[in-house]
């Protein structure tokens, strides 16, 4: 059991087989095998340097598929890439991109729609499909994808005919530029359903109320280089969101197309459009051992704020994710801007050449960071984490419950037994029960009900479970009352009662939503739990906020270090 938990964890890692090569320094493009078309791509591997500025976590970066006028070669193809400037975005991004053909001679609409469908399945795994269509490629992917683009994170269109919208069809993003780009864009327009909210130099932008990722761009400019309209594009659509699907599966796992429906649409991480700061940290030779690494997530306005006014929340990635996985994925960072509270997120668990932090080493770390910044409130201190960074932060919360108000779980909690990740469910327990009447912390669990990976407790499938353990640590510790029986027949979500239970609605995908209820100790609702219905093992950006509106209700006295409660 054990053991295929931790194979699972290891394998939450964007691109987690490539992470073991290093990236190529030569971009060259290869046949894709298995097609009916010729197919010329480039695939990054691996993690930008980890101390790259502009970094981004592999595999939530965008994949460029190029759609061409005519059928060209390999040459032509990525003189084509280069004309356009996509690989120029290799110094910022770990991006990766193909060159498609048609099938035959010329384009044809039911034959190449079924190939682009058998490729879809070879690809297997993606999170920022981009789609770049010129001249007859364009009208192709207007008359077939465009209708058919629930995997689609953007489409571009350049001089192409229009097609036709079809009722039902999922939106899109879409950037179409061109002599007859009013007419191109009608379809996705409707598709959207958009209305014109602004403009920007010779071009006009539809935006959807409900989705504002959801938009449309249309530039009335004809005599732009390829250079210039991909740039265009990306400012003002392309760089804005990325899209993958979680429904009743996990992403990683791997789908055919088709096969989960509409993937969900979530903002893409643009540190200058909100403002906020990175910072690298490279800690040398700390403890006498290798140097540690953590990244400063610091918003507008929080470095001129008062001394101790500024709330400090942890990020720990999951099992050998990129530690920025937090940070691109979770939605925190979009959240720290709005709600202007200071974010760091850690290498925790250790990569080649920095060590790992262990659960002292992470309070060392969290010392030195309120050293620097006299901004940070020490009473409002929170930790977030993903699978193992799930299980950890559950675990500070009981062996650091001096330092932390209130901790976020999302996709993990606490295994029972002597040792997971090094993580002994047995001794937290025992932590626990020595501290309860005496300590309290606030706790957040959220997980999806079809997470496979840490699996979500159902009705005759809740015994030993991990989430359920983590609930019973901290009503433990918290002075609660145990449950030790669940009946999820009778509470699907929860398998028990819980206070003010509420269903928020969400526009991420088939029937994505959340179920939300409280525990409470006295009038005190110490923990919240929420179950993300249908979705698996992953980041749910909603729920982000979820956490942070109980965290905020909660701070630690820096003397007495008890537990504050501000309803």
């Amino acid at each position: 059991m054990k053991k295929n938990i931790l194979l699972a964890l290891a394998m939450i890692v964007a691109g987690w087989v490539q992470a073991q090569n290093p990236q190529p320094t030569e971009v060259k493009l290869t046949e894709m095998k298995g097609l009916q078309q010729k197919a010329y791509v480039y695939r990054s591997f691996g993690m930008d340097d980890l101390t790259h500025e502009t970094g981004h976590l592999n595999g939530f970066t965008p994949f460029y598929l190029v759609y061409p006028d005519k059928k060209i070669d390999e040459t032509q193809s990525m003189d084509l890439i280069k004309e356009l400037g996509i690989d120029q975005q290799l110094k910022q991004f770990s991006i990766s991109f193909a060159v498609v053909n048609p099938v035959g001679d010329k384009y044809n609409n039911e034959v190449d729609f079924k190939a682009y469908q058998t490729m879809i399945d070879s690809l297997r795994t993606f999170a920022n499909l981009k789609i770049i269509a010129i001249g007859n490629g364009a009208t192709f992917v207007n008359q077939t994808i465009a209708n058919n683009a629930k995997e689609v994170a953007g489409i571009v269109s350049i001089n192409g005919k229009p097609g036709k919208a079809v009722d039902g069809a999922p939106g899109v993003p879409a950037f179409i530029v061109g002599k007859n780009a009013a007419n191109v864009a009608k379809p996705y327009i409707n598709i959207n359903k958009v209305k014109l909210t602004g403009k920007e130099k010779q071009m006009q932008i539809y935006t959807n109320t409900d989705e504002p990722l959801l938009r449309v761009v249309v530039s009335n400019v004809t005599t732009q280089s390829l250079g210039e309209i991909f740039n265009d594009a990306w400012d003002t659509l392309l760089k804005k969101n990325y899209r993958f699907n979680n429904y009743r599966h996990t992403w990683y796992e791997g789908q055919r197309y088709g096969q989960n429906g509409i993937y969900e649409l979530e903002p893409f991480l643009n540190l200058d459009e909100l403002k906020v700061k990175r910072n690298i940290v490279v800690n040398e030779d700390r403890f006498g051992q290798a140097k540690t690494l953590w990244y400063e997530y610091i918003p507008e306005g929080v470095m001129s704020a008062e001394k101790g006014s500024v709330p400090l929340v942890l990020l720990l990635h999951g099992n050998n994710n990129d530690p920025r996985t937090q940070a691109d994925t979770s939605g925190w960072i979009q959240l720290a801007a709005k709600e202007k509270f200071f974010v760091a997120e850690l290498e925790w668990q250790g990569k080649p050449g920095y060590a790992a932090m262990g659960h002292d080493g992470i309070e060392t770390t969290v010392g030195m960071i309120l050293q620097k910044y006299p901004q940070l409130d020490a009473s409002r201190i929170y930790t977030e984490g993903l699978s193992a960074g799930a299980m950890t932060s559950s675990a500070l919360g009981i062996k650091k419950s001096h330092l932390f108000a209130a901790i976020g779980a999302m996709s993990g909690g606490v295994f029972p037994g002597s040792s997971v990740l090094g993580i002994g469910g047995n001794a937290l327990m025992s932590e626990a029960v020595q501290k309860r009447g005496f300590v309290e912390t606030a706790y957040v669990c959220v997980a999806g009900t079809d997470d496979m990976v840490v699996r979500y407790p159902k009705k005759n499938d809740w015994k030993n479970n991990s989430l359920i353990y983590a609930w019973q640590v901290y009503e433990t510790m918290n002075g609660m009352d145990v449950v030790d029986e669940y009946d999820f027949a009778k509470n699907e979500a929860f398998g028990q009662s819980v206070v003010n239970q509420q269903t928020i609605k969400t526009n991420k995908g088939d029937g994505i939503n959340m179920e939300v209820g409280y525990l409470c100790k006295g009038d005190v609702p110490l923990m919240k739990l929420v179950a993300v219905m249908h979705y698996g093992h992953w980041n749910f950006q909603p729920a982000a906020l979820e956490m942070w509106n109980h965290f905020k209700h909660f701070s630690r006295d820096v003397k007495t270090k008890k537990l504050i409660y501000h309803p």
